[in-house]
C-alpha cells in the first residue's frame, strides 16, 4: 500500500534519490560483514495439480544477533494444463471494493492467493498499475517511470517489464483525443509533478464499481456515457452518478478535453475507442491484447538470477518488513508468488534481503508487490474446500486490498487419490461416534465427501462400524482404516476407558440453583496422555443428592428445593467419578410495586413510536406495571422502553435477573438494560419472542455477559425489528411484576470434631469422649494409615464400600474420593492421585493413608512425635 506522498514532485524525488543512494550503499556494506544468510525449505505441500506450497526459513544476522524470517512461496508450472494464474479484484471484481486475499480467493474459488499491487490509500482503492484479468484489460499502466508489471502472454510465458499505454477517443466528426487511461484514479506525473487528470479524459468501465471517479476537486467533470459505442448520455460539469454499464463505458473528461467534448460530442454520435498497452522499449513487441494475465508491481528485485538495481525509489519500503513479491524461473516454465512475515519471531526482511530471498528459492527475474500490512498469502489445504490464511500478517489484521494474484485449479473432477480421516481426539468406550474424511482427487482437488462412500473397518476387536458410526468397545488404541477409490487413510485413534482418564470434572461453576430450572451440566475428561473432552452425556450415570431433581442428557432438572441448601452431584463415567457441590440460590425481590420499586418512566425509538407505563392491580390486590406499546409508525426496528431509575444500585453480584411477565403473544422480542460499573450497558435478552399469554417466570443469565458489578437497572423493553415486522403485532401491552435477582449461596460446612488417635493402640477420643476402635492406627513404610470409616465418619463424613471393585468412598462436605484396596491410584474431586503405599484391609477393616485423607479433605493434622498421637480436626 503506498500513500498519496509517494507521487510527489521532482525537488522530493532527487532528495529521497539521493538518500536511498547512501542508505543504500551503507546497508549494503553492513550486510556484506556479516555471513551470508542461508534459505531453508522446512516443508511443501501439494495444493493442486501444478502448484505446491513450500515454507522457508531465512536465517542471517543483523548487528551479531540472529534473526529468523519465515517466508511461504507458491510455485505454479506454467507448463500444466491443469492450473492457471490469473489477477483477483476487489468485491465481485470491482475496484473501489476492497477486500481482503481471503475474501477473494473464497469469492473466486481461488486455491492459492497472495495480494497484489500497490494503491493509493487516499483515493478510491485502485491499483497503481496495469491489470489484465481473464484476458480482459481492466486498468492500464500509469506514466510513470520504473513501476514494472508481471504478465503471462497467450502461451503462459511469463513477461516482467516497463509497460506505457497508448489511447485516444475518435468522433464522428473525425476529431480525436487522447485518452489519458482506463480505470485510474488521479496522480502525479514525473518528474513534472502535474496532476494527471487536468485537461484528459479517461474512460471508466463496470469493473470501477462506484458512482464517483476521481474527483479530488482539482478538476471539475464532464461525462459521457457510452453504450455499445454509441453515445447515450452527456453531464457537463457534473458526474453521471451511475456505475458504468457493462454493454459500455463513461468518459470522464476535464479542462481542454471537457472543452472537445463539448464541441465535438453529441448524444446519439457512434464513438471509436482506440488503445493498447505496449511496452516502454520500442524495440521489444508484445501481443498485449492477448494476454492472458497481468498485474503491476513496483521496482524490479531480481534480473537474470542477480539482484537488480531498483527501478524506483524504495526510501518509503524501508526497514524489516513483511514483503510481497512474484517472479519467475529460467526455464520460464515457474511463476513463484512469494511473502515474507514480520510477525512474532519472523523479523521480516529488508528489499535488499528480499532480492537475495527470491534469488535462493528460484527467481530469475521478479519484481516486488505491495507489502507490509498488506502481506497476505492464502492457500488451500488437501481435501478443504475453502482456502485458508497462510502467513501471520504485520498487524494481526487481514488489510482489505485492491487486487491479488490467484492460483486456480482447470482440472476435471478425479478419482478419490488420497483422504484423511477426521474424528474426535479422543473417543470413549460404547460411544456412538460418526466419522468422516476428507479427500482429494488425482489432481490434489477437494472431492465432494457427500457424493463418495468411504469403506470403513477396525482392527482388533476395537469396535464396530454401522456406515461410518464407530462404537468402541473397549479402551486402548482403536487402528481405524477408511478406503474410497485409489485412497486408503489408517489413524489411532485414543479410547479412553477408567484406566485412562487423569481427571473428570463437571463443569457448574458460578452456579446457583433456583427451583424449576434446568442447568445443562457438562462433564469433561482429560486423558493422561493430554487429551481434553466432553464425555457424551449418554454415557454418563448421575446420583443426585441433597435436592429433588434429575439429571439426563445432562441436563439437571430442579423440581423441589424446599429445605435444601446444596445440592451433590455425581457423574459417573465407566467406574470413575467425579462430584459437584452446588448452593441453592437465594432470591430477593428488588422491584414489587406492592412493597419497594423505583421510578419508572416510558420511552420510546424512533420518536413515532408511543409507549405508556401504568401502575395497574388484581382483584387480590397486588400491583403490577404495565407497559403498552404502538409501533404502527416509525420505519426499521422500534423500541418501547419502561425506564428505570438508574440511580439506584443493586447489591452484590447476581448471578440471574427474573422477572414474571404476562405475556400478549405478539412476537415481539423482550429484553433488558443492565447499566455496570463501568457505565456500560449489557442488553440482556428475556425473551426472543413473547408467544405466550397469562404470567411466567422469565429467567436470565448474567454469567453469560461481561458485566463489572454492582449494577443498576436501566429498562425493560419491547423491540419491533424490521425484518419480518408484518408477522409481529404492532400494538400491545405486557404486564410486569416481581423482579428479583438471584445470588450463590454457600455450601454447608462439615463437622468440627475433635478426634485423638494413637499410633499401635485401639483407644480414641471424640471431642474429649473415649471411646475404642476394633483397629489401631499403623504405619507403613513412613506412612499413617487409620481406619477411614471410624475416622471419616467422626469428622462429619459418610463412607461407602463397594465389595465388588474392594473401593471405598468418603464424601465429606464438597469433598469426594475414591479409594480401591491394594491400588495406589485414588480419585480426589475427579482428579487422579497416586499414594506412597495403598489401603489395605486389616481385621476387616479398611485402613487408608491419613496424608491423603488430610490433604484431600481439608483435614488439619497434629502430630506428636513423642506420644505417636494424632489429633484430627
Amino acid at each position: 500500500m503506498v500513500k498519496q506522498k509517494v507521487w510527489r514532485k521532482m525537488s522530493a524525488m532527487v532528495l529521497s534519490a539521493t538518500i536511498l543512494l547512501t542508505q543504500g550503499w551503507y546497508t549494503n556494506r553492513v550486510e556484506a560483514a556479516e555471513p551470508e544468510p542461508t534459505v531453508t525449505m522446512t516443508s511443501q505441500e501439494i495444493l493442486t495439480s501444478g502448484a505446491v506450497l513450500k515454507k522457508y526459513v531465512w536465517q542471517g544476522k543483523r548487528s551479531s544477533k540472529d534473526i529468523k524470517v519465515n517466508g511461504n512461496v507458491v510455485e505454479v508450472d506454467l507448463t500444466n494444463p491443469n492450473v492457471k494464474l490469473d489477477v483477483m479484484t476487489g468485491t465481485e471484481n470491482q475496484f473501489t471494493r476492497k477486500q481482503t486475499v481471503l475474501g477473494m480467493a473464497t469469492e473466486t474459488k481461488a486455491v492459492a492467493g497472495i495480494n497484489g499491487d500497490f494503491y493509493n490509500t487516499q483515493a478510491e482503492g485502485v491499483p497503481i498499475g496495469p491489470q489484465v484479468s481473464n484476458s480482459q484489460l481492466m486498468a492500464t499502466p500509469p506514466y510513470l517511470p520504473g513501476f514494472y508489471s508481471f504478465a503471462l502472454d497467450k502461451d503462459n510465458k511469463p513477461i516482467v517489464d516497463l509497460f506505457t499505454f497508448e489511447g485516444s477517443i475518435k468522433t464522428k466528426n473525425g476529431s480525436s483525443y487522447p485518452l489519458g487511461g482506463i480505470n485510474k484514479t488521479y496522480y502525479w506525473f514525473e518528474p513534472g509533478g502535474e496532476h494527471s487528470h487536468i485537461d484528459a479524459m479517461f474512460m471508466y468501465t463496470n469493473a470501477w464499481g462506484q458512482v464517483d471517479r476521481s474527483n479530488d476537486g482539482v478538476t471539475t467533470p464532464t461525462e459521457v456515457l457510452v453504450q455499445n459505442n454509441i453515445i447515450t448520455q452527456i453531464a457537463e460539469g457534473t458526474i453521471l452518478n451511475m456505475v458504468a454499464p457493462k454493454d459500455g463505458y463513461i468518459l470522464r473528461a476535464a479542462g481542454k478535453a471537457a472543452e472537445f467534448v463539448k464541441a465535438n460530442m453529441k448524444i446519439g454520435d457512434p464513438l471509436i475507442a482506440d488503445y493498447k498497452v505496449l511496452s516502454q522499449d520500442s524495440s521489444k513487441t508484445y501481443d498485449a491484447k492477448s494476454f492472458r494475465m497481468m498485474i503491476g508491481g513496483h521496482t524490479i528485485m531480481v534480473d537474470e538470477g542477480m539482484p537488480a538495481e531498483f527501478s524506483r525509489e524504495v526510501a518509503s519500503l524501508c526497514c524489516y518488513r513483511s514483503r510481497t513479491a512474484i517472479g519467475y524461473s529460467k526455464d520460464l516454465k515457474t511463476a513463484y508468488l512469494i511473502t515474507v512475515d514480520n510477525a512474532g519471531d519472523s523479523k521480516g526482511l529488508s528489499m535488499t534481503e528480499l532480492q537475495q530471498f527470491m534469488i535462493k528459492v528460484g527467481v530469475w527475474k521478479g519484481i516486488n508487490l505491495d507489502g507490509g500490512g498488506s502481506t497476505q498469502m492464502v492457500t488451500r489445504p488437501l481435501g478443504e474446500v475453502t482456502p485458508v490464511l497462510t502467513n501471520k500478517t504485520e498487524t494481526g489484521l487481514q488489510r482489505k486490498v485492491v487486487n491479488g494474484v490467484g492460483v486456480y485449479s482447470l482440472a476435471p473432477q478425479g478419482e478419490v487419490k488420497g483422504l484423511y480421516i477426521q474424528a474426535p481426539n479422543v473417543l470413549f468406550i460404547n460411544e456412538q461416534a460418526p466419522l468422516s474424511f476428507k479427500a482429494y482427487d488425482i489432481y490434489y482437488n477437494p472431492v465432494q465427501t457427500d457424493k463418495v462412500k468411504a469403506d470403513w473397518s477396525t482392527a482388533d476387536n476395537a469396535g464396530v462400524f454401522v456406515d461410518n458410526v464407530f462404537k468402541p468397545q473397549k479402551a486402548g488404541t482403536a487402528k481405524i482404516t477408511a478406503k474410497s477409490g485409489q485412497g486408503s487413510q489408517t489413524a489411532d485413534i485414543e479410547v479412553a476407558g477408567r484406566n485412562d482418564i487423569s481427571s473428570l470434572k463437571i463443569q457448574a461453576d458460578n452456579m446457583a440453583l433456583s427451583q424449576g430450572e434446568t442447568y445443562k451440566l457438562p462433564v469433561i475428561a482429560t486423558t493422561k496422555s493430554g487429551k481434553t473432552r466432553e464425555v457424551p452425556a449418554e454415557l454418563i450415570s448421575w446420583e443426585v443428592a441433597g435436592i429433588q431433581g434429575e439429571v439426563k442428557n445432562g441436563v439437571l432438572t430442579v423440581k423441589n428445593l424446599e429445605g435444601s441448601t446444596a445440592a451433590q452431584l455425581i457423574a459417573r463415567y465407566d467406574g470413575y467419578s467425579t462430584m459437584v457441590t452446588i448452593p441453592v440460590g437465594v432470591d430477593k425481590v428488588w422491584y414489587d410495586l406492592d412493597k419497594n420499586a423505583v421510578m419508572t418512566l416510558s420511552d420510546v425509538k424512533p420518536q413515532e413510536v408511543t409507549a405508556s407505563v401504568n401502575v395497574k392491580q388484581e382483584a387480590t390486590g397486588n400491583k403490577y406495571l404495565e407497559l403498552g406499546y404502538d409501533f404502527t409508525k416509525g420505519t426499521g426496528n422500534k423500541w418501547a422502553f419502561a425506564t428505570l431509575d438508574t440511580r439506584v444500585w443493586i447489591e452484590g453480584s447476581p448471578q440471574y435477573l427474573k422477572l414474571k411477565v404476562n405475556g400478549d403473544e405478539s412476537l415481539n422480542w423482550l429484553r433488558a438494560e443492565i447499566l455496570d460499573n463501568k457505565n456500560e450497558i449489557h442488553r440482556v435478552d428475556l425473551a426472543r419472542s413473547i408467544n405466550w399469554k397469562g404470567w411466567k417466570l422469565l429467567t436470565a443469565d448474567l454469567s453469560e455477559y461481561k458485566i463489572e458489578y454492582p449494577i443498576r437497572m436501566k429498562s425493560i423493553y419491547v423491540v419491533n425489528e424490521e425484518i419480518g415486522q408484518d408477522e409481529r403485532a404492532a400494538k400491545g401491552k405486557i404486564e410486569i411484576d416481581d423482579i428479583s435477582f438471584t445470588y450463590k449461596g454457600s455450601v454447608p460446612q462439615p463437622t468440627k470434631n475433635n478426634v485423638q488417635l494413637t499410633v499401635n493402640k485401639t483407644a480414641v477420643s471424640l471431642n474429649g469422649k473415649s471411646m475404642t476402635m476394633e483397629q489401631a492406627p499403623v504405619i507403613t513404610k513412613g506412612n499413617t494409615l487409620v481406619p477411614i470409616r471410624f475416622v471419616s465418619e467422626a469428622l462429619g463424613g459418610t463412607v461407602r464400600w463397594d465389595e465388588q471393585e474392594r473401593k471405598v468412598t468418603v464424601i465429606r462436605g464438597d469433598k469426594m474420593i475414591d479409594l480401591w484396596v491394594d491400588n495406589v491410584d485414588l480419585i480426589v474431586n475427579g482428579q487422579r492421585v497416586t499414594a506412597e503405599v495403598p489401603p489395605v484391609i486389616m481385621n476387616n477393616l479398611t485402613m487408608v493413608p491419613l496424608r491423603i485423607l488430610s490433604e484431600n479433605l481439608g483435614w488439619k493434622v497434629t502430630w506428636d512425635g513423642n506420644t505417636q498421637q494424632i489429633t484430627l480436626q
